[in-house]
């Protein structure tokens, strides 16, 4: 299971949004959103491209750190 850190989350919506655009992300599977501890986890069903990642969860709104 990968792990990212995401800034920028205060609500259940935003936990909908960054989950939607994750999921959005070829070969992402089982998204966690905890918006207590700020983070995304999910697993790589294959190799997937972080940057990818990075600019779903920046295009939804937030920022991956």
């Amino acid at each position: 299971m990968t792990t990212i850190k995401i800034k920028g989350m205060s609500c259940s919506h935003c936990v909908m949004a960054v989950t939607k655009a994750l999921n959005e992300v070829e070969g992402i599977q089982n998204v966690k959103v905890d918006l207590a501890k700020g983070e995304a986890a999910f697993d790589e069903g294959k190799p997937v491209d972080m940057d990818l990642v990075k600019k779903g969860i920046k295009k939804a709104g937030y920022e991956a750190v």
